[in-house]
């Protein structure tokens, strides 16, 4: 017989008193099995065997040329040009990235469409077209001076005799370093929070003050990977100096190539495992450097490469333990 709706139903009370407990048995959780994930992850590692196995066996790559061109001493001195030009252009290209970053943030109108303008036109001129324009300028001004404008000059040389390969090189890398560097720097301190800058203000602390210990040290979290992108890109683009008359890694690989025209596939080689290193050097020196700036912006600070090979042992081991007790 059905009950009418919303009435209450009483079902009888069941008794286990008389039935024995039960024992609970352990039950083993078993994972989701994916197997579109084990396929993806075969295949990658065929073709990765395929590549390497491709990379050794294969003669046109002539390891025995890569070994004898790797470390000869004309490598070696355009390696050193390489990063000669780097580390100047890094350090004249990030002050005049904070400059310009600062002229943008400045109330002073003039300061800002100054600094614009800069970072706008670098920004769209190619770097090879900096320079070749700058290795040509003494076509433009033989001789430059400085004194008062538009009157008397105090003293002048000869331009040609100052823009040597090397300057024509760093000047025109550390113009082109400072416009990109200029729009990181800008948006790492945007990227403070606001109540920072109004806190420091409330405590009547000079502006130049809250810059160097307030707000650049914060800022420092949102430059650091950034700029170190565009480090990595810097190093590569040191090549160019090659049509500037600066003979560098790159430059000093394409003469050898030229003289021993059956080496330039090991002479290419050399070079790319050069670029490797030094970008890969500068990557392990970014994450310690975004690891120190991250004390107290997280809660813990992220593992070292050896830390996480230790985890992943530890853990792998536990897995094996687990896997063999049941």
């Amino acid at each position: 017989m059905s009950e009418p709706p919303g009435a209450t139903v009483t079902l009888p009370e069941t008794s286990t008193a008389d039935e024995p407990s039960k024992p609970l048995t352990a039950q083993r959780v078993l994972p989701l099995r994916r197997p579109g994930r084990w396929i993806a992850t075969a295949v990658v590692l065929v073709l990765v065997a395929q590549f390497v196995h491709g990379l050794v066996t294969n003669p046109f790559f002539q390891w025995d040329r890569w070994n004898y061109w790797i470390l000869r001493p004309t490598i070696l001195d355009g390696l050193l040009i390489t990063l000669e030009v780097t580390a100047y252009s890094a350090v004249l290209g990030l002050v005049g990235g904070i400059m310009l970053a600062l002229g943008r943030l400045s109330k002073n109108p003039v300061l800002r469409a100054v600094s614009w303008t800069y970072v706008w036109a670098l920004r769209s001129v190619p770097l090879i077209v900096v320079l070749i324009f700058l290795y040509n300028f003494s076509a433009l001004y033989e001789t430059l001076s400085v004194g008062i404008p538009f009157g008397p000059a105090f003293f002048s040389f000869d331009e040609s005799r100052l823009g040597t390969d090397m300057v024509v090189a760093v000047i025109g890398l550390s113009l082109n370093e400072a416009a990109y560097a200029a729009e990181v720097v800008r948006g790492g301190i945007l990227s403070v929070d606001q109540g920072q800058h109004e806190a420091a203000a409330a405590l009547g602390l000079p502006k130049s003050y809250q810059f160097r210990r307030i707000v650049f040290p914060q800022a420092l979290r949102s430059i650091v990977p950034n700029y170190v992108n565009q480090l990595i890109g810097l190093i590569k683009g040191t090549s160019l100096v090659f049509y500037v008359s600066l003979l560098d890694l790159f430059g000093s690989a394409q003469t050898m190539g030229a003289t021993y025209p059956g080496d330039i596939v090991p002479l290419l080689l050399v070079v790319t495992a050069w670029y490797l290193i030094l970008t890969s050097v500068v990557s392990v020196i970014q994450f310690y450097v975004e690891r120190h700036y991250a004390r107290g912006a997280t809660r813990g600070l992220p593992t070292t490469p050896l830390q996480t090979f230790r985890t992943g042992l530890s853990d792998l081991r536990d897995r094996i333990r687990r896997e063999a007790a049941v």
